[in-house]
């Protein structure tokens, strides 16, 4: 891997949508998502998902940046639970942070 390669690699975030086991549902960032939900299932993750777990993700959707992940989940926290609900379907979550991305610079 080039230099660049993997400087460029090392910026990218991960926006994920997790599903707990009580059903609920929690955003978060990471740079890998795997290691992260096993962190939350460990019970090391985020106070909301201790003792809600094992959690299964739901949706992903990769950021060029931290600020671009934390811009996008605040967003999708920021949703009803039926909005959230939808974007768990295959592609909705890119699709919102597409659309996400024109609101800002209209």
């Amino acid at each position: 891997m080039s230099r660049v390669a993997a400087v460029a690699r090392a910026d990218v975030w991960f926006v994920y949508m997790a599903r707990c086991a009580d059903g609920s549902l929690y955003t978060g960032i990471a740079r890998n998502v795997a290691d992260r939900i096993a962190l939350h299932d460990a019970g090391k993750g985020a106070k909301y998902t201790r003792g809600r777990g094992p959690l299964a993700v739901c949706a992903v959707r990769r950021c060029l940046s931290r600020g671009d992940a934390l811009r996008l989940e605040l967003a999708v926290k920021a949703l009803s639970r039926p909005a959230k609900e939808s974007l768990t379907r295959p592609r909705k979550l890119a699709a919102f942070a597409r659309a996400s991305a024109v609101d800002k610079y209209k």
